[in-house]
């Protein structure tokens, strides 16, 4: 996935560096699925937030100030986007088969981060891990793994 003209124009005005490389671009597709399990309660808390900064700087090497930038890039892309199908297939193209399990964890994490998995939350998952070719049984591995991260196992 390329960051639109948009997203630079948006950056260049706010006088932020925009994403330029492919590795940029599926960085932000993450990061776009995991504000997508933040908001799908109608409600980003300050946990979901913290979780996904930490998984961000940790999954892709990231220091706070790289991972808060992509943060709020993903949320305008997440706001404007029609459907998460762009996401995904930016996902597919980019990730292989256990990296996209390592994407489904990430959202469990997200999605459990304020101690409540709301049905919307699962739903999502489940929809995001069968648009990105994750086996049911990956997807409840990497729940349980998300589970025992967070001391909830």
């Amino acid at each position: 996935m390329s960051i639109s003209l948009i997203d630079r124009l948006t950056c260049f005005i706010l006088g932020e560096e925009a994403p330029a490389s492919d590795g940029d671009g599926r960085r932000l597709a993450v990061a776009a699925l995991l504000v997508q399990a933040a908001r799908m309660d109608d409600h980003f808390e300050p946990a979901e937030r913290t979780a996904i900064l930490r998984l961000l700087r940790t999954r892709f090497g990231l220091d706070q100030t790289a991972a808060e930038h992509l943060l709020a890039l993903a949320e305008r892309a997440e706001a404007r986007a029609a459907g998460l199908y762009r996401f995904a297939k930016s996902v597919i193209d980019a990730f292989t088969p256990e990296e996209r399990v390592g994407v489904i964890e990430m959202m469990w994490e997200v999605a459990y981060a304020d101690g409540v998995l709301d049905p919307e939350e699962d739903a999502l998952v489940r929809r995001i891990a069968g648009l990105i070719h994750v086996e049911d049984r990956d997807r409840g591995a990497a729940r349980l793994r998300a589970l025992a991260r967070l001391g909830r196992v």
